[in-house]
């Protein structure tokens, strides 16, 4: 395994063409009120998790790019650009009709693809995700906004009637709530960024849009189409440290709905700034320790299988990560031997190998903290089952599988978000409820087994403490039209297709008394057109 590591990054020229950079991409360019505008400061290095091998052998990691930090002024100069733009309501965007709105998205949409190459190879040189899975995310988030465009014309064509209650006519719309900051992770910094950002855009919020911490580059290719496609000040992007901007932004108290994906101690953080947080709408993705359960009748190799796959999938990164696994003890030797058999046969390398699973770290520190981590459960009776487990070089850190994990270490309540896979043997199903009962997150639970009756009790132990139980599956975000939400510390708000629009917006009713003499005044204003809410247009 050691040999195998030291052989695992490559030297510059062993690099393939078609994934090479084209030198260090310098951005000093920022949107704000519809232009690019060049920012003069101070810039920050990005950084790969690929490290290149000198020919001495020392291992010397990427520089890719930089971009631009900008302070606390031009945070809030474009803000300021965003609040002109939503002007209290009364601004063109948010006072223009859905079929208006959902024509600019889709000319984005349409300038966006265009962009596939450059996007996907950044994401492979920023965060190390490998080249199926960094496509998969850009098709992904296209997919996403065309079935947001569907879902908002279906949504539309239900508000457009009238409805007669008790003597009293009425029509319910949806409207904008005003200035949206939108922040991502970096684990997805496209398409889950994406699914805030555009049900924000297309409901009539203007934004002020932070990318992720890393995978930042990758915004660039789409700065222009962001540009072309909104008018000035609807979407402004910015970039720089969070303590330098996003703080002023939340102090200013112009900020209305905040969607956040990251830490439930950075929201909260970032909330306690708003001086008015009675005002503010939250739609917040945020930490989670989702349990894999397996039970004493189960098809093992099922199990093994969705609990390999959903563990280490982009090295554990993900918040719908199976983060610890609880193996009845009449099955945990067989589990484990089946797993590690399964786990020996992921290829690590770089991300546009083919094949590769296993790929560097884009958290600078990470693999030292994930070897605490380690050491930590190993000092209280655990032990590495796989050979090579928890090995480092350079931003690698080689999947550790634990065994047997106990209440008393680290890693048993707290999220590693990354490849560590603690296992926990248990006798009675109590030990298990307990756990999620009494822990802080509650986003997922993957349930395996074949008993009806064991699983039945499992789904009601866990329906009223997590946000979805998946039934011999590995925990996932999608589809995404089915709801992605959490309870306790794992989210605020209900993200999916449907609801995301429903979260960027609020309900606005239209009444009247169910006489002559309204009838004649609504069906005038509707026929000749005079009002952009009050409509029975009907988009197809």
């Amino acid at each position: 395994m050691s040999t195998d590591l030291e052989r695992l990054f490559p030297n510059a020229s062993e690099i393939p063409d078609a994934y090479r950079l084209d030198g260090s991409l310098e951005q000093r360019e920022y949107l704000i009120n519809g232009e690019l505008v060049e920012w003069t400061g101070e810039l920050a290095p990005v950084r790969s998790p690929v490290c290149l091998r000198r020919d001495n052998g020392e291992l010397e990691q990427c520089l890719i790019g930089s971009t631009p930090l900008l302070n606390a002024e031009a945070a809030l100069g474009a803000l300021d650009s965003a609040v002109r733009a939503y002007d209290l309501g009364q601004g063109a965007w948010p006072t223009m009709t859905v079929s208006e709105r959902i024509r600019h998205v889709e000319i984005f949409l349409n300038k966006m693809k265009q962009q596939r190459e450059a996007v996907v190879r950044l994401l492979m040189w920023e965060i190390g995700k490998n080249l199926p899975d960094s496509e998969k995310e850009f098709d992904r988030t296209c997919d996403y906004i065309s079935d947001t465009i569907n879902a908002l014309k279906a949504l539309d064509r239900r508000s457009s009637r009238f409805e007669n209650e008790q003597g009293t006519l009425g029509q319910i719309r949806r409207v904008p709530l005003g200035v949206a900051l939108c922040m991502g992770p970096y684990n997805y910094p496209l398409n889950e960024t994406f699914t805030t950002l555009i049900p924000a855009l297309i409901m009539g919020n203007t934004v002020v849009f932070k990318p992720a911490k890393f995978g930042v580059l990758l915004i660039r290719p789409l700065l222009e189409a962001f540009r072309d496609s909104f008018p000035p000040g609807v979407i402004n992007i910015i970039y720089g440290r969070g303590r330098d901007t996003v703080s002023a932004l939340m102090e200013s108290g112009k900020i209305d709905v905040f969607a956040f994906i990251g830490t439930n101690k950075g929201a909260s953080d970032l909330k306690k700034l708003h001086p008015r947080p009675h005002r503010l709408r939250a739609a917040l993705g945020l930490d989670a320790k989702n349990p894999g359960i397996v039970l004493p009748e189960v098809d093992l190799d099922n199990a093994v299988e969705e609990c390999v796959t959903g563990a280490l999938s982009f090295n554990g990164q993900r918040c719908t990560a199976l983060k610890i696994l609880f193996v009845h003890r009449s099955q945990v030797d067989d589990f484990l031997a089946r797993f590690n058999d399964k786990l020996a046969t992921l290829k690590a390398g770089m991300p546009w190998e083919p094949g590769v699973k296993l790929t560097p770290l884009p958290e600078p520190g990470k693999a030292d903290f994930l070897t605490t981590m380690v050491e930590d459960a190993c000092s209280k009776g655990a032990r590495v089952v796989n050979e090579g487990g928890g090995s480092t070089v350079g931003t690698f850190f080689y999947p550790a599988l634990l065994y047997p994990v106990s209440s008393q270490m680290r890693i048993y309540n707290e999220e590693q978000f990354g490849p560590i896979i603690p296992v926990v043997p248990y006798d009675d199903l109590d030990e298990v409820i307990d756990y999620i009962r009494t822990s802080d997150f509650g986003q997922q639970a993957s349930l395996f087994g074949s008993d009806p009756k064991q699983m039945a009790r499992m789904i009601d132990a866990c329906a009223n403490q997590v946000g979805r139980i998946n039934l011999n599956a590995q925990c996932q975000r999608g589809p995404d039209t089915f709801p992605f939400t959490g309870r306790k510390n794992s989210a605020e708000g209900t993200l999916s297709v449907h609801d995301a629009l429903r979260v960027f917006s609020i309900r606005t009713l239209v009444a009247t008394k169910d006489n002559a003499a309204s009838k004649a005044l609504v069906g005038s204003i509707i026929r000749d057109r005079e009002s952009s809410f009050l409509s029975t247009d009907y988009i197809f």
